[in-house]
């Protein structure tokens, strides 16, 4: 077999379809590395978490003697502080959990100092 005389320019050629192809898909074509893709399926998890149990802190705090005063105290806590006021309640505290979730307990307070208005 013999080779043919411009192999070095077929060899840089492929070089360079391959860097091209390369930059195109990390930019525009939206690939992503193993780390990346770790590190965003596990936010995509906890945000999930955070999603489904926020609703049954909702409830439970709700559910408390003198409910209302307590959402009213609340509302009147800066909203810096108002995950913490839930998560001292031991609303966010989930069962089997040791400690409340912080992240479960801000968006717990959020959900209770602004509830959302019914549509007409």
């Amino acid at each position: 077999m013999t080779m043919p005389k411009n192999i070095s320019t077929l060899i840089w050629s492929a070089v360079g379809g391959a860097v091209l192809c390369m930059v195109i898909g990390f930019t525009w074509g939206g690939w992503v590395t193993g780390g990346t893709a770790r590190k965003d399926s596990a936010s995509a998890v906890r945000d999930a978490v955070v999603v489904a149990l926020a609703p049954i802190c909702v409830d439970r705090f709700s559910r408390q003697d003198d409910a209302a005063g307590k959402i009213a105290e609340l509302t009147k806590a800066s909203t810096w502080d108002r995950g913490n006021v839930v998560a001292k309640s031991g609303f966010a505290t989930m069962p089997g959990a040791k400690d409340a979730d912080s992240d479960v307990a801000r968006a717990c307070a959020e959900m209770l100092a602004s509830p959302p208005t019914p549509k007409t």
